[in-house]
């Protein structure tokens, strides 16, 4: 009997999902909205309503983030350009945490806009 061909990425996962979604929650901007965390190839897509109206005037759910685990152990974070439509990478590193810190604070508003 053959076996299942199965993924040799960890992510995504439910656990990684559930945890993203939770540490979203305390972010610095936009806090009245609930953020989503759905899986995409090798990662998570985070959404979010636009509440500044700026990408949509509607207040529409937006891309907010692409999470990927890279082969090579590392993660990187993508932001969306608005203009092109397309995902733009950001930054590579060493844990989901960091990359969670940086999102979180969003110090120059790439992603929550």
């Amino acid at each position: 009997m053959a076996m299942p061909v199965t993924s040799l990425c960890p992510h995504p996962n439910a656990v990684d999902r559930l945890r993203i979604e939770k540490l979203l929650a305390g972010r610095s901007r936009y806090k009245y909205v609930a953020a989503t965390v759905t899986p995409c190839t090798d990662g998570y897509l985070v959404r979010s309503p636009c509440c500044s109206r700026t990408v949509d005037p509607q207040g529409g759910e937006i891309d907010i983030a692409r999470i990927e685990y890279q082969s090579g152990d590392f993660w990187r974070l993508y932001r969306k350009d608005d203009v092109r439509q397309c995902w733009r990478a950001h930054a590579e590193f060493h844990s989901l945490s960091s990359l969670l810190d940086v999102l979180i604070a969003d110090v120059n508003r790439e992603f929550w806009r």
